[in-house]
């Protein structure tokens, strides 16, 4: 007879243990014109033999939807999120909110960026107590994805 798990946590550590195809890091971004910075995160992670997803959505136009995707992420096998945003920069956030995850916040500039992105920076690195996000430099995907690497162990 096999022994049962006792704890939550020791059923998380079995299933860590099984190989699976489900991507680890989940790279989400709240327009479409935010993919060309956030491909180098993708880039890197293929670079590394790490698998990925991929998701446009706004945590203004669309809260639900990003709701949902931080509350399901581990269940569905992602280990860290990185999440590209510019201006308030509302996106790295709501998904911490939503996950026990780490969130890896990318401040991303635009058109109407202030002083080169700035905004964003701020509004991700001024993370309220209990909503952890780690920040990279502005426009720094590529690192980004170098630290969801390390946190996963690859």
């Amino acid at each position: 007879m096999t022994e049962r798990p006792d704890t939550m946590t020791e059923v998380e550590a079995e299933l860590d243990e099984i190989e699976v195809d489900a991507p680890r890091v989940g790279i989400v971004m709240g327009s479409k014109s935010d993919m060309p910075e956030m491909e180098k995160a993708a880039k890197e992670l293929e670079e590394r033999g790490i698998s990925y997803e991929v998701r446009v959505m706004s945590a203004h136009r669309e809260p639900e939807v990003v709701a949902d995707y931080a509350k399901n992420a581990h269940m569905r096998g992602l280990r860290v999120i990185i999440a590209g945003a510019g201006l308030s920069a509302a996106l790295p956030g709501v998904c911490a909110a939503h996950s026990d995850l780490p969130v890896i916040g990318v401040p991303l500039t635009s058109a109407n960026s202030v002083a080169g992105g700035l905004d964003a920076l701020l509004a991700i690195a001024q993370m309220p107590p209990g909503v952890p996000v780690a920040c990279v430099g502005v426009n720094a995907a590529r690192n980004a994805a170098v630290i969801a690497a390390r946190i996963i162990g690859s």
